[in-house]
C-alpha cells in the first residue's frame, strides 16, 4: 500500500488536473471574502469553459479573497482523475455531476488529514507513535481511493475523530515541557487580541480564534496551530519556526512580511509583499 500513498506534492491543489470542482461544488456568501452569493453545485460566474478562473489575477481587488486563501489539499485532482476517471462534470448526467460535488468535500477532508499525518511522521518528537501514525495514514489514503458510492456513505467525521486522537498525542509529545496557563490556548477566543511580541512558543493554539489578532513579532516557535483561524491576523516579523500542523490556507489568510519566519511546510504568500 505504501507505494500508492500520496506524496506531499500530491497534497497541494493542482488546478490543471481538476475540473474546477471548488468553483462549482462549494457554496459561498457575499461578505468580506466573496463578492457574491453562490449556491453549492452552481458554477461560479467567473469559471470559464476550460475550468480556469476568468479573474484569477484580480481576485483580491474584485472581492474574492476567499478564493485566494483556499486549498483543496489535492482533493480536486484526486476526485477528477481517480474517483471519476477523468470525467468532466459538464459532460455527464446531472445526477453524476451531483455525486462529484458531494464527494469532493469528503475527499478534501481526508486529504487534509493526510497532510497532518504526513507532517506528524516527520516530527522526531513523535517517533514513539510513528507506527500508529503510519497505519492511520495508510487507512486514510485507502479511504480517498474509494468508489463514489463508498465515499458517499463514509462517516468522515468519525474518521476525523479517530485520527485526531493521534494528532493530539503528537502535539503533546511536541510540546512536552511547555508550562503555564498562557501556553494552553486551545479553542481560545483571541479575536483582535493584542499579542505583539507575545511568547507563544510551544503553545497549544488548536482551534483558537485569532482573527485580526496582532501577532507582530510574536514567538510562535513550536506552537500547535491546527485549526487556528488566522484570517487577517498580523504575523509581521513573527517567528513560526517549527510551528506544526500549519497549513497553506491558514498562512494565506493572514498578513505577514518578508521578516515573518515560516516552517518549511508552507510558502510565503505573494500578497504579503505585493501590497494586495
Amino acid at each position: 500500500m505504501e507505494d500508492h500513498i500520496a506524496a506531499p506534492a500530491d497534497l497541494r491543489g493542482d488546478c490543471e488536473r481538476c475540473f474546477g470542482l471548488c468553483c462549482v461544488a462549494l457554496p459561498f456568501t457575499a461578505a468580506t471574502d466573496f463578492a457574491i452569493d453562490k449556491a453549492a453545485g452552481t458554477p461560479c460566474p467567473n469559471l470559464q469553459s476550460d475550468h480556469r478562473c476568468g479573474i484569477h489575477t484580480k481576485l483580491r481587488p474584485k472581492g474574492f479573497t476567499g478564493c485566494t486563501v483556499y486549498d483543496c489539499f489535492g482533493a480536486g485532482q484526486k476526485v477528477s482523475q481517480l474517483t471519476f476517471a477523468g470525467q468532466d462534470w459538464r459532460t455527464v448526467p446531472r445526477a453524476e455531476s451531483r455525486r462529484m460535488f458531494d464527494v469532493f468535500p469528503v475527499v478534501r477532508q481526508l486529504h487534509e488529514l493526510l497532510w497532518y499525518l504526513t507532517e506528524a511522521l516527520t516530527l522526531p518528537a513523535a517517533e514513539s507513535i510513528h507506527g500508529e501514525l503510519r497505519r492511520a495514514l495508510e487507512t486514510t489514503d485507502a479511504l480517498t481511493r474509494g468508489t463514489p458510492d463508498e465515499l458517499g456513505v463514509l462517516d468522515v467525521g468519525a474518521h476525523r475523530q479517530e485520527v485526531n486522537v493521534l494528532l493530539l498525542r503528537t502535539s503533546e509529545l511536541m510540546r512536552a515541557g511547555a508550562k503555564g496557563k498562557k501556553k494552553d490556548r486551545r479553542g481560545a477566543d483571541l479575536m483582535g487580541a493584542r499579542l505583539k511580541g507575545a511568547d507563544l512558543s510551544r503553545a497549544d493554539l488548536r482551534g483558537a480564534c485569532l482573527i485580526a489578532a496582532d501577532l507582530t513579532g510574536a514567538d510562535l516557535r513550536g506552537a500547535d496551530l491546527i485549526g487556528a483561524d488566522l484570517r487577517g491576523a498580523d504575523l509581521t516579523d513573527a517567528d513560526l519556526t517549527g510551528a506544526f500542523f500549519l497549513t497553506q490556507p491558514q498562512v494565506n489568510s493572514a498578513r505577514g512580511s518578508a521578516g515573518t519566519r515560516l516552517p518549511g511546510s508552507v510558502v510565503r504568500p505573494v500578497h504579503w509583499t505585493a501590497g494586495l
